[in-house]
């Protein structure tokens, strides 16, 4: 059996080390303060529904383990941001999957930043589905929440772009998506800096066969001194689909 579609000990280690260079000072008091912080800009309505949606997981996560940031600078500066760079490569209106959602990061932000998209979020764990599945209908958003391991789903339903971030390294989500590459469009995985040894030992495996990977945008882990990436990922069999720039 797979190991289930959560952060790897190994990922988790390594981002609680690279988090503890993060600025302790100052702290943002309110969201909007560490919105403009980092220069971002939202419609009011989205900020809102962002308040809201880091209240539920911060509350859920003192029943279950969803994050770590659990203050309104990591929030912003590692999921907000991470899902700000996801979001601005994605086409309009097209249907997205985010596979191994755990406390819904990138799915939920981006079904608020960009609702003209189709999301769905699905989570293998059934307690974090149920946290999912509840938050999701707090905030009243159009988003199906699907307990079921990645693999199995794509077996009955087909998507246009599917997203993740965190949750395995390369050589598994080549191992888990090996049979359906030709049956959705693209992968776009969030990615940290040891991604270049990632794919050095999927392709030792040979768990990326015919499988086409690029590195659309790099940008810096705040706080840090190493880089997050996008990682854009097609079946060889096919032209690579378009994505948003």
């Amino acid at each position: 059996m797979n190991e289930p579609q959560s952060e790897s000990n190994t990922e988790v280690a390594a981002a609680a080390n690279l988090e503890q260079g993060a600025p302790a000072e100052p702290v943002s008091a309110t969201l909007e303060e560490a919105l403009d912080k980092y220069s971002i800009e939202l419609e009011p309505y989205q900020i809102e529904m962002l308040k809201d949606y880091c209240q539920l997981l911060w509350d859920w996560n003192e029943k279950l383990n969803l994050t770590r940031h659990t203050d309104f600078d990591r929030f912003v500066s590692r999921d907000i941001l991470d899902t700000m760079q996801l979001a601005d490569l994605i086409e309009t209106g097209i249907e997205v999957l985010d596979f191994g959602s755990g406390g819904g990061v990138p799915g939920i932000p981006l079904s608020i930043i960009r609702p003209d998209l189709q999301v769905t979020l699905c989570e293998s764990v059934a307690k974090k589905a149920v946290a999912l599945d509840d938050m999701i209908t707090k905030l009243s958003l159009p988003v199906p929440v699907i307990n079921a391991r990645v693999e199995d789903l794509l077996n009955d339903l087909n998507y246009d772009v599917i997203v993740c971030r965190a949750v395995g390294p390369l050589w598994k989500m080549g191992l888990w998506l090996a049979p359906h590459w030709h049956l959705f469009g693209q992968l776009l995985a969030i990615k940290g800096p040891a991604w270049t040894e990632e794919r050095k030992a999927a392709r030792h495996r040979g768990t990326l066969q015919d499988v086409e990977l690029r590195k659309l945008k790099s940008y810096p882990m705040i706080g840090t001194d190493s880089e997050s990436v996008v990682l854009k990922m097609w079946s060889s069999h096919k032209a690579e689909p378009p994505h948003a720039s």
